[in-house]
């Protein structure tokens, strides 16, 4: 695999990555309205200048949980549209190097040396569909059940 263009995005402690080209812009802190009936890894909705942007929590949508406070919203590009995936620090650009390991999540394609830390490629065409954000956790192992 060749050198990766990315922005990382701090979740937490985590540190996640996407590839640059699809990334729209950045947004400080954006204004949401809470949707009662959306997907649990929906935060909300933001106005992105006359554009309603559904906000996704990244941790949710990896399984792991859920951010506390979204400092900033990364706005990318999908086939549904525009779509925020919220992180909790300032998102940066970043060239990655060959991945130093398998993906260990769902939802991820690699790990990356960023530095000291390690950063997990996401893979947004999986993450963003419409399937996965409905429902996450199918996505993660199935506990196994009596009748295997």
């Amino acid at each position: 695999m060749t050198a990766v263009h990315a922005l990382l995005l701090p979740v937490g402690a985590d540190l996640y990555a996407l590839p640059v080209d699809w990334a729209r812009e950045v947004v400080a802190a954006p204004t949401l309205t809470p949707l009662a009936t959306a997907p649990q890894v929906v935060i909300g909705l933001f106005n992105l200048r006359g554009q309603i942007v559904p906000l996704l929590d990244t941790a949710a949508l990896l399984g792991l949980g859920r951010v506390e406070t979204t400092a900033f919203a990364v706005v990318v590009a999908s086939a549904q549209g525009l779509t925020g995936l919220a992180t909790t620090g300032f998102p940066r650009r970043q060239l990655l190097d060959a991945p130093i390991g398998p993906a260990e999540l769902p939802g991820t394609t690699g790990q990356h040396r960023v530095g000291p830390h390690v950063a997990t490629l996401l893979d947004l065409a999986a993450l963003l569909s419409p399937e996965w954000v409905r429902d996450p956790g199918s996505r993660l192992d199935p506990t196994p059940t009596w009748d295997d």
